[in-house]
């Protein structure tokens, strides 16, 4: 008996055939595109891949030139030390070979030690001598009388620092403006012919007269000026602070002598 009592409502042998040929080839289908994806993401992972060997390679070549350039640099800097080192031994060999030809007896001679100089209490020491400022006011003679009783005389005048340093002494201690110092320094003998107490004459060059100094004013005695003081308070900034004066006034003065040694 037939399967299929009614022949309009069972499919032929060619449609069954049809049917089979159609499942086959959208099998077919879904394998290639299954195939596709994988290959697909077997390319990407691929260029991933390739790209980061690609980077390393630029990091691993840059890092490598960085490593050849401080190698450089060393070899630089090498190369110095030993220019440095070479010219360090042979200034070595050239002191040694200065010493060499000093004698023992220098080598092992002490160096004399240098005479101190000193000065008593009450005296100023600049350079070898010793200076007194006094406190009390005499005449210009009476002045020298006193510091010759000390082994002095009135301080002479021999440089522009000399000066400096007895300027900023007597800047300190003078009280108003005309308390000023005697130095060793006088006309008397011949108007206009200025000696020091040496009776050595004054160096032009080293002289400091204020202004229009010494100008030999009469008014207040008529033997004029004679003699010369310095100082102004606080010091004077160009020096110039020399004054003729009558003999007989009473001023401070200054005494000089050379300093003891040993």
């Amino acid at each position: 008996m037939s399967s299929c009592p009614l022949s309009s409502m069972c499919p032929t042998g060619e449609a069954a055939a049809s049917q089979q040929a159609e499942s086959n080839t959208g099998s077919k289908v879904r394998s290639e595109r299954v195939a596709l994806l994988l290959l697909s993401a077997l390319l990407a992972a691929a260029a991933v891949v390739i790209y980061r060997l690609s980077f390393a390679h630029f990091q691993t070549n840059k890092n490598l030139q960085m490593l050849k350039d401080e190698n450089e640099a060393m070899r630089k800097n090498l190369t110095m030390l030993k220019d440095e080192n070479e010219a360090m031994r042979k200034n070595l060999t050239e002191k040694l070979s200065e010493l060499s030809s000093c004698t023992s007896e220098q080598l092992i001679r002490p160096k004399p030690a240098e005479a101190k100089t000193t000065c008593e209490p009450d005296w100023d020491q600049h350079g070898g001598s010793c200076y007194y400022f006094s406190t009390n006011y005499l005449t210009w003679n009476q002045s020298r009388s006193v510091c010759k009783g000390r082994g002095a005389d009135l301080v002479q005048i021999n440089s522009e620092e000399e000066q400096r340093f007895l300027d900023d002494k007597v800047g300190r201690k003078m009280t108003y403006f005309d308390d000023k110092f005697w130095i060793g320094l006088t006309d008397s003998k011949e108007e206009g012919r200025w000696l020091w107490v040496d009776d050595s004459p004054l160096n032009t060059s080293l002289s400091f007269w204020y202004k229009t100094e010494p100008d030999n004013w009469t008014e207040h005695n008529a033997d004029g000026e004679d003699c010369a003081n310095m100082g102004v308070q606080g010091g004077a900034t160009d020096l110039k602070w020399w004054f003729d004066r009558s003999c007989r006034s009473s001023k401070r003065y200054i005494c000089e002598k050379a300093a003891k040694t040993g």
